[in-house]
């Protein structure tokens, strides 16, 4: 039989923005705030990326991964949130009520509200579909560092990295400190997706071979890794790159199962939860904060993230909002997503006052027009550029004009 507790806010995931979202809560005076985390430790990603670049924006420092998933933990305890390691969310029993399985047995908790922080994960190769024989030495970013900063583990000696993205520099150094040489990275874009100044110094500490413009097309190798296949797009001529290792780095997708096994309304692009500018899904005391919204974005950001959720819970638990309403805001082509999916003018505004977007193709001097209808809202040129591989961020304030009820709300880039 399943044993029962009661919180007034249930938090699932105790990564940056779960944990972020709690200490809020607590801190606000909410009575019972629990935190549930599948892992044996909370803290999220960062506890296994040992490197510097966390914390920058939440804390104005420039930490490690592993100090800064300890700091957010310890916080979160200090405030006197109780933090549930080891379990899992696996159903609902009701709108506001889930089990919980762990070696404990099985539990049913209920809430006044709850906040879905789950995060986000990249897509292993078998979801990137690519053909090839099965052997050992093929990594995601995640898998990686799990394997050689928690559990102490050896890779190979020579890998070649997926992806241009910031996690590929990330999956770098932990390539170089485990002794394996990072010796190529393969994008299909014409350069690294990531930060021009992370390109220019991950090009200069790892020196990997650049293959820009390229696809993998099959891995080989039988009991190990012996190279990946790579085709060239503009020519279609393939080649074989040497390897004992691979890591599929990026390529995100939100840990979204316990929205959508609860009937919650999903985003068409993101994948994630359709939210407002508060957090607030379309079930009523159901939130959702961090990468789970939308994949993906930095630490700090979605730590950022979940501490403005709580203001949204805050205001549900004293009766003064609901569930999201509103218009939908969309992108065209040029968008692979577009965040938050809903505007609803009682939400306010979202997080750091942005709208976060992904786009597929780089415009380096990008000009955005906002239409709802057959009207132009506004149009605005930015003057930072809109790259692929990293999130694009557009001022909230182009969205003022819009009507409330005067139908979809879309984003063109040129």
């Amino acid at each position: 039989m399943s044993s029962e507790r009661r919180a007034d806010v249930v938090v699932i995931g105790g990564g940056p923005s779960g944990l972020s979202a709690a200490t809020a809560l607590r801190r606000q005076g909410v009575d019972r705030v629990l935190v549930v985390e599948r892992e044996r430790e909370a803290g999220g990603i960062p506890r296994h990326s040992d490197h510097l670049g966390y914390g920058i924006r939440d804390r104005r420092r420039f930490i490690s991964g592993p100090v800064y998933a300890r700091r957010l933990v310890t916080e979160t305890a200090d405030a006197g949130a109780e933090i549930l390691t080891g379990t899992m969310a696996t159903s609902w029993r009701d709108e506001r009520s889930l089990y919980l399985t762990s070696p404990r047995g099985r539990e049913i908790v209920s809430a006044e509200a709850i906040v879905v922080a789950t995060g986000a994960r990249e897509r292993p190769r078998s979801a990137r579909m690519i053909p090839g024989s099965r052997p050992a030495g093929v990594y995601t970013t995640g898998e990686l560092q799990n394997r050689v900063h928690l559990h102490h583990g050896t890779v190979g000696k020579r890998a070649v990295i997926v992806g241009g993205e910031l996690v590929s520099w990330s999956a770098a150094m932990t390539l170089k400190e485990a002794g394996c040489v990072p010796a190529a990275m393969v994008t299909h874009y014409d350069s690294p997706e990531s930060y021009g100044v992370f390109n220019l110094g991950g090009r200069l500490l790892f020196r990997p071979d650049l293959v820009t413009g390229h696809r993998v097309t099959q891995v080989l190798g039988r009991r190990r890794v012996e190279g990946v296949e790579v085709e060239d797009l503009a020519t279609g001529d393939r080649r074989v790159l040497d390897c004992d290792t691979v890591v599929f780095t990026g390529d995100w997708i939100p840990d979204h199962e316990l929205v959508r096994s609860a009937g919650i309304e999903l985003a068409p692009d993101t994948k994630g939860p359709l939210v407002d500018a508060a957090g607030r899904t379309r079930r009523e005391g159901v939130f959702a904060a961090g990468n789970v919204v939308h994949p993906v974005d930095t630490a700090d950001i979605a730590a950022l993230g979940g501490t403005h959720v709580a203001d949204a819970v805050l205001r549900y638990l004293g009766g003064t909002t609901a569930g999201a309403g509103g218009v939908r805001l969309l992108g065209d082509a040029s968008f692979r997503w577009v965040s938050p999916g809903l505007i609803d003018l009682s939400a306010g505004i979202p997080a750091r006052g942005r709208i976060e977007t992904w786009v597929n193709d780089l415009v380096r001097v990008p000009r955005v027009t906002v239409t709802q209808g057959d009207s132009v809202v506004t149009r605005r040129r930015l003057p930072w550029p809109a790259s692929p591989g990293r999130v694009f961020r557009i001022p909230w304030d182009v969205l003022n004009g819009i009507a409330p009820n005067g139908g979809d709300v879309r984003l063109h880039l040129s």
